[in-house]
């Protein structure tokens, strides 16, 4: 293995994926255990994960399934205890399981709000929480969160939304300074527009596909595996100097905004 390629091997390294079932979860899941590491594939529906994790064993990947749900502060707790008692140590944690709720203002009702910052911000907290002990045990550890270019930026008709991801990156933030001293590295990715299964109404939308086309200088919408790069550079030793970043991989759309 060469210098540069050993800068970005996750070999011998545990990762958990949160929301790994599918788009892009499943992303950087994949990436994750192509570059070396044990990947821990955890969201609600286990059938889901299931299929995932032999499609990268038939692969000659590394996965595992941990099924839970991450508004539950118990079931995260344990779920985290089992994975440290069945891998003996937790190097990286992507928090990305989000949800996204559109309503105009007068329609968005309390409960829908909570929800969201509950899933989006809380649950990334509470993760995040458990994760660092052990990483700060080792003196080494890696936290990226998924948050947006709604961390950014704003829409209207999803407030609970941008809120929650602008709280994710702040959070970020606290954290890197807090957990980088003791060797963990706190990082935000905060995607643009990409063409999953849930964004598939959106771009089959005319108004809404020119929108995210003409405003991204790349002129359209990503790939799930152009996150691969930037997710194995936070992961890795590569990205050992970078803490407390919101590394934007958008095509350039907030650079023109």
């Amino acid at each position: 293995m060469s210098k540069i390629e050993s800068l970005f091997s996750l070999a011998g390294r545990v990762a958990l994926v949160t929301g790994a079932s599918r788009g892009l979860g499943w992303a950087f899941a994949e990436a994750l255990a192509g570059a070396g590491a044990h990947v821990v594939l955890s969201a609600r529906h286990a059938e889901a994960l299931e299929e995932g994790a032999t499609k990268l064993s038939d692969r000659g990947l590394a996965a595992s399934v941990a099924s839970f749900d991450v508004r539950d502060e118990a079931a995260t707790a344990t779920a985290v205890e089992s994975l440290l008692a069945d891998h003996g140590r937790l190097d990286v944690l992507i928090n990305n399981a989000g949800v996204i709720k559109r309503a105009d203002l007068a329609d968005y009702d309390s409960g829908t709000w909570q929800h969201v910052i509950d899933v989006n911000l809380t649950a990334c907290f509470r993760l995040a929480r458990e994760a660092a002990r052990p990483m700060a045990a080792a003196g080494w550890g890696r936290i990226v969160n998924i948050a947006s270019v709604m961390g950014l930026i704003g829409r209207p008709s999803i407030p609970a939304y941008v809120a929650s991801k602008h709280g994710l990156i702040g959070m970020t933030r606290s954290l890197a300074a807090e957990l980088g001293p003791r060797g963990v590295t706190v990082n935000a990715i905060c995607p643009g527009y990409f063409a999953t299964e849930m964004a598939q109404p959106l771009m089959q939308d005319e108004e809404f596909n020119e929108m995210v086309c003409s405003r991204t200088p790349i002129g359209r919408w990503g790939d799930p595996g152009e996150l691969a790069g930037a997710v194995i550079f936070l992961a890795s030793g590569a990205g050992s100097y970078v803490n407390g970043a919101a590394l934007a991989v958008d095509g350039g759309m907030t650079a023109v905004l």
